[in-house]
């Protein structure tokens, strides 16, 4: 069985052949292992190795399906004349991962860039779906700069219980807060639980996990079409295995995260935000992945360009349609056509396509007008996200203007505060807790170091008696993060966080608190002599971790206002071949 291979000319060595070529000990030992499992002599001699990056657990159910989307990446890269190697990769479970996915996320992107960097891949495919698994992936090929396309797994099919359309994770919030009032029962909870989530995929509204998938599509790094197409739909196997050809291609014409994630690409995704109604858990990882691709992205860049874009697409947690809708609609191309008929959107930044944007998406069509909104028609005139300032947030906090209640958008109220969230907990639903509908709840010690890990906590739920009233939203203010599915008047990622002596760790029940949306405002209305004694004498709480993993993360993990990163892990590092040690 001779070599029948011609490798194809290309137009330098491939990083591969590092590990693969030649004739030395160190090439057949490589090589030899390898042959173990089938493969003949010559897909060795030439062919761009392809690593499929996959991020399918059990334990992640909205990647439940990603070893079958992996076939599928696979043929493609067969025939596109390249060797396709699948690699199991370090996947954070939103659903399952305690204290929380978010403290993993930065694990996760080490693990993908030593992954890429240690072994013979030449480019790779990134396959992603639960929250953390899309940033995770990308901020680990930022970092080591190989040809690289991203292909999500998709949301999940529409959720239907008794007749009304339900989506996973937003209905999860109203039902919790309607067995609290009174309105619903823990069987009809559970006959709904069955309801919201009857398929794989990812969250069907327009959570972390769709948001992070557009922002993919929107940067360039995945190909147009990607975000929306349903998890079961068989369009999404072919989006994997189309996929898999273009990555071969890409490897061919050495095109790389650098060349695609550029700051006009990171401009049109901030843009792309806030025409979706997409989750706040966005600017966290769109400003990790920027560091680690060296970009010099800020807050104060989210709420100026996200500020005048319309929010157009009308699905929950703003609206009232499911991800499903959106793709029959025509997906993320006609709300990116949309940027570029308005001026709003950078027309010749490339793809992995190899073309730019505005060619990938000029020819699309909305197929439903009460899905994909008309401006005049839009679910905010501002859409983005608001970034706010002020003295109890001097580093930033953000709300999601769409998600909010507009009569609370300019607010003064009474804090009513939680340590924590234990502290949360113990007090929320006794009826004596003096609180009501004008009140700001403040929860502390919920951010990067705080948690630790910033967990979805933010959303806090309202006290029985206020639901009770028929009250459904208040104010409330926090250094952590909520879920993309969830929505209110929430004021989050308040930096610098109480952890580490932020103003918000100084604040006390009783206090005033006025909160102006508009004018970009947050204050703690106390003089700047009292505020500077109380931070004066505060001390922390919260106790460094004594060891393992979580006391790397408290050792380095920068503030939410940054991106939540480790200050060790920014910028480019390349992936030069490692030494060979046999």
């Amino acid at each position: 069985m001779g070599n029948q291979f011609q490798p194809a000319k290309w137009p330098r060595k491939l990083r591969s052949q590092e590990w693969y070529g030649g004739t030395s000990r160190d090439a057949i030992y490589h090589r030899g292992w390898l042959k173990n499992q089938g493969y003949p002599h010559d897909e060795f001699d030439g062919r761009p190795v392809i690593g499929i990056l996959n991020t399918w657990s059990d334990l992640t159910p909205c990647n439940g399906h990603l070893r079958e989307l992996a076939e599928k990446v696979k043929a493609g890269v067969w025939e596109a004349g390249g060797f396709p190697l699948e690699v199991p990769v370090f996947s954070a479970s939103e659903n399952t991962f305690r204290p929380t996915a978010m403290m993993f996320r930065n694990l996760a992107a080490m693990a993908v860039e030593e992954t890429i960097r240690a072994q013979p891949l030449d480019g790779a495919v990134l396959l992603v779906g639960c929250d953390k698994t899309t940033p995770s992936l990308l901020m680990g090929a930022a970092s080591t700069d190989i040809p690289s396309i991203a292909v999500s797994g998709g949301p999940m099919l529409n959720g239907r219980f008794r007749g009304e359309r339900i989506g996973s994770g937003t209905h999860l919030w109203k039902f919790s807060e309607a067995i609290k009032a009174g309105d619903m029962t823990g069987d009809d909870f559970v006959e709904a639980e069955a309801a919201m989530s009857r398929s794989t995929g990812t969250c069907n509204t327009m959570g972390t996990a769709s948001t992070m998938a557009s922002i993919a599509e929107a940067l360039g790094m995945a190909m147009s079409g990607n975000a929306a197409i349903p998890a079961v739909d068989s369009r999404r196997r072919v989006m994997a295995q189309m996929s898999g050809r273009r990555i071969v291609q890409m490897v061919k014409d050495d095109l790389k995260p650098s060349d695609i994630m550029t700051r006009e690409a990171f401009e049109n995704a901030i843009r792309v935000n806030g025409a979706i109604g997409g989750s706040t858990n966005a600017v966290i990882h769109l400003l990790a992945i920027a560091g680690r691709v060296g970009i010099d992205l800020t807050l104060d860049d989210w709420d100026q360009l996200g500020r005048d874009i319309p929010t157009i697409v009308n699905l929950m947690p703003s609206g009232k349609y499911l991800m499903e809708e959106f793709f029959y609609a025509g997906g993320l191309p006609v709300v990116i056509k949309h940027l570029g008929e308005s001026g709003k959107l950078h027309k010749d930044a490339l793809t992995v396509s190899g073309d730019v944007i505005w060619n990938e998406v000029k020819d699309a069509v909305n197929y439903n007008d009460d899905v994909i909104l008309p401006v005049e028609k839009a679910l905010a005139d501002q859409g983005g996200i608001a970034v706010l300032r002020g003295n109890l947030a001097p580093n930033g906090a953000v709300l999601k203007p769409s998600a909010a209640s507009p009569d609370l958008m300019v607010h003064r109220g009474r804090a009513v505060v939680f340590e924590d969230i234990d502290d949360y907990k113990a007090k929320i639903n006794d009826d004596d807790l003096d609180i009501d509908e004008t009140c700001i709840m403040v929860l502390k010690n919920c951010g990067p170091k705080g948690y630790p890990g910033m967990a979805e906590v933010g959303n806090m739920g309202l006290p029985p008696k206020i639901l009770k009233k028929g009250i459904t939203d208040m104010v409330r203010i926090s250094d952590a993060r909520m879920s993309g599915t969830a929505y209110g008047t929430i004021i989050l990622h308040t930096s610098p966080e109480a952890a580490i002596g932020g103003p918000l760790a100084v604040v006390q029940t009783g206090d005033m608190i006025e909160v102006d949306v508009p004018g970009r405002r947050l204050h703690l209305d106390i003089s700047e002599e009292e505020l500077a004694r109380r931070l004066a004498a505060w001390a922390p709480s919260i106790e460094a971790p004594p060891s393992g993993f979580a006391q790397l993360h408290h050792q380095h993990v920068e503030g939410a206002d940054s991106g939540a990163d480790y200050d060790f892990l920014k910028g480019c590092r390349g992936n030069p071949v490692p030494k060979d040690s046999h």
